[in-house]
């Protein structure tokens, strides 16, 4: 991921310097697990745990060479080491170090990403909280429907948000396994009970089989949850975008002093953070892509996977960090305008009250079909000519016959809609 869109601590776990230190942390804990086991002298382990060092740039410039940055590194290692690192990378294949230093990063990764998460829903609680008892109009396809209740809306997307950290969650479970099992995960070199302990040493669970790999469907698992963490952040900057529009107006990003809208148009306020968090998530997306393909290996493995994953772990992982921060910074720091929230549901002249109209004809016995025909004839004509709905209301007799005047007053009641948003914050969030 370009530095751009890279925050400092996401960025250290997926730096090179972080990827071979993690490699070293798996073979120091193989070469500890063989000392016990007496499998190598405990004078060598001791040479080996005093010595063991890699510079990156050295590592690169063998790599030019060897073509194999696996080899590269215990190259350099050795270079320090001396005559003990003939111990070291003792019975393992490339795979053995890189998938079990992979589930360290990306154990790293998701924790990260849970701080994320949770910082974003205490901020969707608050604002949701805030907003409990705002009226907005609701839309469907884009077009007023019926009032609902603003805080509604972060309410949702709290809900979601908790959905998505479950998900984290698992997907954290499943990747944070490794493998120290041999070429083609048959333990030909080593006894299994080495794999246990180097992996109880690491805090990873052991791979239960294996291939030469880790079995990808666990990276996809982890790329695809990434994935649906961005969806929803998408979704959620998508309506900020749709609130700041001119027509809109009901809410927008915080516009900062010295900030600029446009090179050309000095009066533009534009939604950038949340344009910029639909865009990032369009990326996660795409990534998760190449998550499932890489599920697909010949036999016990070939390298097709290698490659993409040195692209798509890393940058699924920054790319999502960076929007979660970026979304809870957006929404905290919305400015909402409820008075304008108050002028929209008003702009079609009471025809968002037309379904509780529907129901109290309903009530007063007339059919749903009859009375349907009724409210939508008056509804049209408020269409066609911009007259008040409940003016038209009034004045047609077949609807008059069923409903009074305070009647008909009455369906243009806000509150009716917005009765039961207590209980659902309590179903929501367990607490009035």
């Amino acid at each position: 991921m370009i530095e751009r869109y890279t925050l400092p601590e996401m960025g250290a776990i997926w730096s090179e310097q972080n990827k071979f230190q993690k490699w070293l942390e798996v073979e120091l804990a193989v070469c500890e697990v063989h000392a016990e086991m007496g499998t190598i002298p405990r004078e060598a382990l001791e040479q080996i745990k005093s010595r063991a060092k890699f510079s990156v740039e050295r590592i690169n410039e063998i790599e030019k060479t060897t073509n194999h940055d696996v080899i590269a590194f215990t190259t350099n290692l050795a270079e320090n080491i001396g005559e003990a690192a003939r111990f070291v990378h003792y019975g393992l294949t490339s795979s053995d170090v890189v998938d079990t230093a992979n589930a360290l990063l990306l154990r790293d990764a998701c924790d990260l990403l849970l701080q994320k998460v949770e910082a974003l829903l205490d901020v969707l609680k608050h604002r949701a909280f805030e907003f409990k008892d705002t009226p907005q109009i609701g839309r469907t396809h884009g077009i007023h429907a019926e009032p609902t209740s603003f805080g509604l809306t972060f309410a949702l997307w709290y809900d979601e948000m908790r959905r998505n950290r479950d998900r984290l969650k698992t997907a954290r479970e499943t990747i944070v396994v490794g493998k120290i099992s041999g070429a083609v995960g048959t333990f030909a070199l080593l006894d299994p009970q080495v794999e246990e302990k180097v992996c109880a040493r690491l805090g990873l669970k052991a791979a239960p089989v294996s291939t030469q790999i880790i079995q990808r469907d666990r990276y996809a698992e982890y790329l695809c949850t990434l994935a649906i963490i961005a969806s929803s952040l998408d979704k959620f900057a998508l309506n900020i975008r749709h609130w700041q529009r001119t027509e809109v107006q009901e809410a927008q990003e915080r516009f900062t002093v010295g900030q600029k809208g446009s090179s050309a148009m000095p009066h533009k306020r534009n939604p950038i953070i949340s344009e910029r968090i639909c865009g990032i998530a369009r990326i996660v997306r795409a990534n998760s892509l190449v998550g499932l393909e890489n599920v697909a290996l010949w036999h016990e493995r070939d390298i097709s996977h290698s490659s993409a994953e040195r692209v798509v772990l890393p940058d699924s992982s920054i790319a999502l960090d960076y929007i979660l921060q970026k979304a809870a910074s957006l929404i905290e720091g919305l400015v909402v305008y409820p008075k304008r929230m108050l002028q929209n549901l008003q702009f079609t002249k009471g025809l968002v009250f037309s379904g509780q109209l529907l129901l109290a004809l309903t009530q007063k016995g007339v059919s749903r079909e009859t009375a349907y025909e009724w409210v939508q004839r008056n509804a049209m004509k408020v269409w066609e000519t911009g007259e008040n709905f409940r003016d038209l209301l009034k004045e047609d007799a077949e609807i008059n016959a069923h409903l009074s005047i305070a009647e008909i007053d009455g369906v243009f009641e806000i509150d009716t809609y917005l009765r039961n948003v207590d209980q659902i914050f309590d179903r929501v969030f367990g607490v009035k």
